[in-house]
Parts: structure tokens; C-alpha cells; sequence
């Protein structure tokens, strides 16, 4: 096991409780003594100092378990939501935003607002700082653009503390802000290192000089506090008091547990806005007049990268209870794509061209 490669242990990483108990019994006593209805007073006094202490960075924002309009969005026009799926989801977002570019729909400039989680944390960020439109500009999509993706999409050889981070968030069951947090510890624990480098190369070549301010206010993206499991959502605004650069912002929440990260931003260590039951962080955006959502998956059918169930129908239906008009875009996936395989690149991105040519008189429309 410890000589494959990190996409084959992720394709195959789901395992059963039991098995999780003999690796690492400690996780499963979290859960059973949160059962029994008590918590230690350390852990009471524990919370009570992280509340304190956390409380003036702005950056946690509780997510909507009912229709809320968001303060973010209030009395905004036209928002888009981009949602996560690996490096294969990048790439079809690199190829259907070329494609909607080309049909006359520079979505650098459409949005009012843009809320990007883990893949979509990368394309929006790179749309708005405006390196999407130099990417496309200096390479050639279908030819030399693949290649030098796939040089810098993360692959290592899983150590023993990656494998135990993966496999405790590919047993997960709720997404529950206790569950977060022992995903959270996990993922906390997991020797990445063998990643960071080609993270931080990535992140330049999407992002290009966002390394060093946050430049849009537009942009927002999303995170897990690893150790609270608190969602994050980062602004500009926010970035700037707390010194976050927008390509950090994206890198956090693209740092999946066991694979990449956990990124620090400010004072915390953040993993993938994915982990939680609300993947897109759709309740953002509620309560403008018009949302764009674009997600990989139904939530129901298709490639996953957490067993946390994700209900994205339902977290639609609540941003439409608001008041607000959605077009909900599903990417979808092929049977048995690895989102992690650099070499799914090039197909995807041509999946995301063909796709935004079906898409693209319907998305005018909806934006007229």
C-alpha cells in the first residue's frame, strides 16, 4: 500500500468503521463519548478560550441550515457559485469558461459576486485577478496547456499519517461540526509536506500575482477550521485584516485532508470547503436576485472526494426559498474518473469546452 500512488489509495480509500477502529481507536472514542451526552471540562474550557480569542478575525461564518438571505449577497444582482472536485474539475472549469469566453461571456466581468470552494476557489480566483484571461490568451488550451497543468497537479506516495487522514474523511457519515473537527485532527496531523511545492507552483500559475494582497472584492472563498470544524469564509475585507493573499485562500480551500495542506490562514489551519454537508457554501449567495451555481456532482450520483453526504438539491431549494432565481449547472463526471489523475486533464478540459457550447445561450439568457 505504501508504494501505491496517491490517487489509487484516494480511488479506493473508503473503509469500514471497523476497520478505522483497529488503525486508530482514539477517533472512535470522540464520537461515543459525545453519545454518552458529556463533555470534559477541558473540552468546555477549551471551546470557551477558542471562541474568545477567534472571535474578532471575522472570518467564521456558520452555515445556513435554513432559507437566510446572506449579508453577503443582500440587495447584489447576478452571483455565480463554483463548487469542488480535484484537479479534473479545475481543468473542465479552465476548458467551459474558455468556451463561454469565446461565445461572449467574460464571466471575469459578469458576477457581482463570485463564492469558489476547492476547485472553484482556483478558477474564480483566477478569474477575477484576471490571470484566467492571460492564461488563455498566452497557451494554447487543447495543446501545451495540459501538459504543464499536469506537471503541477500534487502527486506523492501516501505516508502512513496521509492514508489515515483520507481514510477517516472517506468514513464519514454526517457533516456535523464534530465530525468536521475529527477530520479536522486528521487532516491536522497528516505529513503533506511532499505537496506543498507544486500546491504553491499551482497556485501562481492560476492566481499569478495574488500572492500578495487579495485583489478582488468580489471573490470569496471557503474553508474548514480544522480544529473548531467552523466554515470560513474569506473576503477581501477580511484578507486584508487578517493578511491573507488570495492564492493562500484558494490553496486552503483546495487542502484536502491527507492530500494537500492544511493551509494557514491568519491564525488558522483551514482544510477543503468541501468537507461540510453544504459543498458549494450555496447559502452565500442567497437572497441575491440571480445565482449561477456550477458543481460537479448532484450530490447524489457521480465521482466524490468525502463520504459526508452533500445534499445540493436541498441547499439550492433554501437559496430559492430566499427569493432568489438559480440556474444550477451539474458538470457531471464519466464512470470511474479519478478527480486526483493529472492525466484526466486533458479530457476534462475538452469535456468543460463541449459542455459551456450547450450551455452558453442559456446562461445569456439568464443573465439578460
Amino acid at each position: 500500500m505504501t508504494q501505491s500512488s496517491r490517487r489509487n489509495f484516494l480511488k479506493t480509500s473508503a473503509i469500514s468503521s471497523a476497520a478505522i477502529a483497529g488503525a486508530c481507536g482514539m477517533v472512535l472514542d470522540i464520537p461515543s463519548a459525545q453519545a454518552a451526552g458529556a463533555k470534559s471540562s477541558i473540552e468546555i474550557k477549551a471551546n470557551e478560550i477558542s471562541k474568545k480569542l477567534f472571535s474578532d478575525d471575522g472570518l467564521a461564518i456558520p452555515i445556513a441550515t435554513k432559507p437566510t438571505v446572506s449579508k453577503l449577497a443582500k440587495g447584489l444582482d447576478r452571483t455565480m457559485v463554483l463548487g469542488g472536485g480535484g484537479e479534473y474539475y479545475i481543468a473542465w472549469y479552465c476548458g467551459f469558461f474558455h468556451g463561454l469566453y469565446e461565445a461572449g461571456l467574460d464571466m471575469a466581468q459578469i458576477p457581482e459576486m463570485v463564492v469558489g470552494t476547492s476547485a472553484g476557489s482556483y478558477m474564480g480566483s483566477s478569474l477575477l485577478s484576471g490571470e484566467f484571461l492571460r492564461l488563455r490568451t498566452e497557451f494554447d488550451f487543447f495543446g501545451k496547456f495540459p501538459a504543464i497543468f499536469s506537471k503541477m497537479a500534487p502527486i506523492a506516495s501516501p505516508n502512513v499519517s496521509q492514508m489515515r487522514a483520507d481514510q477517516i474523511n472517506m468514513s464519514a457519515s454526517d457533516g456535523s461540526i464534530e465530525t468536521r473537527r475529527v477530520i479536522g485532527a486528521a487532516a491536522l496531523a497528516a505529513d503533506n509536506k511532499l505537496n506543498s511545492d507544486r500546491i504553491e507552483k499551482l497556485a501562481a500559475l492560476l492566481t499569478g500575482d495574488s500572492k500578495t494582497d487579495w485583489p478582488s472584492s468580489r471573490m470569496h472563498t471557503t474553508g474548514i477550521d480544522c480544529y473548531t470544524g467552523e466554515r470560513l469564509v474569506v473576503s477581501q475585507e477580511t484578507a486584508r485584516k487578517n493578511n491573507i493573499p488570495l492564492a493562500h485562500g484558494a490553496a486552503a480551500s483546495s487542502s484536502l485532508p491527507g492530500v494537500a495542506g492544511p493551509t494557514l490562514l491568519g491564525q488558522r489551519f483551514v482544510m477543503d470547503g468541501g468537507i461540510c454537508s453544504n459543498p458549494a457554501h450555496v447559502d452565500l449567495v442567497a437572497g441575491s436576485k440571480r445565482a449561477l451555481i456550477i458543481t460537479l456532482t448532484d450530490g447524489v450520483t457521480g465521482a466524490i472526494l468525502t463520504t459526508i453526504p452533500h445534499p445540493i438539491a436541498q441547499n439550492i431549494k433554501d437559496v430559492e426559498a430566499t427569493g432568489t432565481k438559480v440556474k444550477w449547472v451539474v458538470a457531471g463526471t464519466p464512470p470511474g474518473v479519478n478527480l486526483l489523475d493529472p492525466k484526466q486533464i486533458e479530457a476534462a478540459l475538452h469535456r468543460g469546452y463541449e459542455r459551456s457550447k450547450m450551455e452558453a445561450s442559456n446562461i445569456k439568457a439568464f443573465w439578460a
